[in-house]
């Protein structure tokens, strides 16, 4: 598919992404913006989603968040999900105001930390006229707490701890893996499977990403909870995608919280068998259902 590298301003910070166009499809497009989850970069399975869209015959806009990738930031990899969700914002702003971009046309789509970005953004944000979230991570305390159990959490809380301190007396950040083993050493998200699917984007089509992150985000990251958000999504068709395993961002609290969305125009994908979050990454099966699905609910809203 045609794709544009574009540049766009965010709290006065340039930030890099891919515009990807559909074929055979004349312009002003219908537009799907995109976030990526933790640590993500625009290259990390965006552009196979994306894919789906194009075909579709809508465009979508991938991009790097401030502090990752080839966007400006610093402190480099340090994640504030509300900063990220000004940065969605601001691109589709960026979007809106392309000549190509049917304005009256445009959704948001996010996966894993972004899945749940999409609630606050859309709920704040009239220009969007659909959802699309996968796998969300809703309550960062819960999340946190399941991913990590009781014992695993307070060993978090004594890095937190020494971070504090380290900071206010040098005003350095300490940095923390992504995902590891949860023997092997400490992790913010303490998934086996994570890294090596992420290690083959890594070294084939996303070699930006690094996985690692500030300590700080992970108190970030434990403060955030968009449910109140789910609840004033009154209009926007929402497009809700669970596995039946998933022990990352937790099927158990997806589903009820997508119960809370009042809008009549809601639909719950759940990716069944042996599926899991990070099938959703590397199976093509499990791919194909979701992309699919994504490409279907914007020709039936969009």
């Amino acid at each position: 598919m045609p794709r544009e590298d574009v540049t766009f301003n965010s709290d006065g910070l340039k930030l890099v992404g891919h515009l990807y166009i559909p074929d055979n499809v004349k312009p002003p497009y219908p537009c799907i913006v995109m976030g990526g989850g933790w640590c993500y970069v625009k290259e990390l399975i965006q552009p196979e989603y994306a894919q789906f869209l194009a075909d579709a015959g809508y465009a979508a806009l991938s991009f790097d968040y401030r502090n990752l990738g080839e966007s400006e930031g610093e402190i480099r990899q340090h994640i504030n999900p509300w900063e990220q969700i000004d940065d969605l914002i601001n691109a589709v702003t960026y979007v809106c105001e392309r000549g190509d971009i049917d304005d009256n046309r445009i959704g948001i789509w996010g996966i894993s930390y972004a899945g749940g970005h999409v609630f606050p953004v859309a709920a704040l944000d009239p220009r969007i006229r659909i959802i699309m979230s996968v796998v969300p991570m809703l309550d960062g305390w819960y999340n946190a707490l399941r991913a990590n159990s009781n014992v695993g959490l307070r060993e978090l809380w004594d890095i937190v701890a020494k971070d504090r301190v380290e900071r206010f007396k040098t005003g350095k950040h300490g940095t923390i893996a992504h995902s590891a083993h949860p023997h092997e050493k400490a992790s913010v998200w303490p998934a086996p499977e994570t890294w090596p699917v992420f290690k083959k984007f890594k070294e084939t089509v996303a070699p930006n990403h690094e996985h690692w992150t500030t300590v700080q985000s992970f108190e970030y990251a434990i403060r955030y909870d968009v449910t109140p958000y789910m609840k004033r999504i009154i209009h926007q068709p929402t497009l809700m995608v669970t596995s039946w395993y998933d022990d990352i961002t937790m099927t158990e609290f997806e589903v009820p919280a997508f119960q809370t969305i009042p809008s009549p125009r809601k639909e719950l994908l759940q990716v069944g068998g042996d599926a899991s979050h990070m099938s959703l990454y590397d199976n093509l099966d499990h791919l194909q259902i979701v992309g699919s699905a994504c490409a279907n609910f914007a020709k039936k809203y969009l």
